[in-house]
């Protein structure tokens, strides 16, 4: 007897459901987090929503605003801080960085995967509060002169505030443990390789694949 296709037995794709996650990825200015970030956005395959930051810094000359970051005043910033409406913020080089509770949650809720280019102060709010969906990744750079170099040809910023955030990325670089994956960004295509392989792995992680004993008890009873 073939069933008629109103009554045929659900596929594989109906009974699973994707328990959604949070992608962080992380590293020192210049490090190259916001350019995998942008770029596996831009890949319609990875199926992700990238969260615009709220900032408090001024806006580059090649940035716009509510495409790159949110730019707001250190009030509004304080407003939003103090009345519960970001989900981790950071202080970073002397300005304010966060995400809006609200984004985070609108995204979830409709059932897509979430990418966060924070920083480790945000990352361990993040992991605090959503220790079951937040994925880590920590990207280091080859070497400091490496570093100091990719911060040169970047010239989006003075002598004085790439030495500091050479500083910064010192410090910054002793929190890698706190990660689930430490990756080293020597070339941007086996970096961002890499990142994708970790995004798919986890999506096929037992806990993340809701309803999958009800398939495999479909399959162990599916007669012959």
């Amino acid at each position: 007897m073939v069933l008629d296709e109103k009554y045929s037995l659900p596929s594989a794709e109906n009974i699973i459901k994707h328990r959604c996650m949070i992608i962080v990825i992380s590293s020192p200015s210049g490090v190259g987090k916001s350019t995998i970030s942008r770029l596996l956005h831009e890949d319609g395959d990875m199926n992700l929503s990238l969260s615009i930051s709220i900032t408090t810094r001024n806006r580059r000359p090649s940035e716009i605003d509510n495409i790159h970051y949110h730019f707001v005043s250190r009030r509004e910033f304080e407003y939003l801080r103090d009345n519960g409406e970001l989900i981790e913020w950071a202080e970073v080089h002397g300005n304010y960085y966060a995400t809006s509770r609200k984004s985070v949650v609108k995204i979830l809720k409709e059932g897509q995967d979430m990418l966060l280019d924070i920083d480790y102060q945000g990352a361990a709010q993040l992991r605090q509060k959503m220790p079951r969906d937040v994925i880590s990744i920590f990207m280091l750079p080859p070497s400091i002169k490496e570093l100091k170099s990719r911060l040169h040809l970047r010239a989006a910023d003075n002598h004085q505030t790439i030495n500091l955030r050479l500083e910064n990325a010192r410090m910054e670089m002793q929190h890698w443990q706190n990660y689930d994956y430490i990756l080293i960004n020597e070339n941007l295509d086996r970096s961002l390789a890499a990142v994708k392989a970790i995004i798919m792995a986890e999506r096929l992680r037992y806990c993340r694949q809701l309803g999958l004993n009800k398939l495999v008890d479909k399959l162990i009873n599916e007669e012959l």
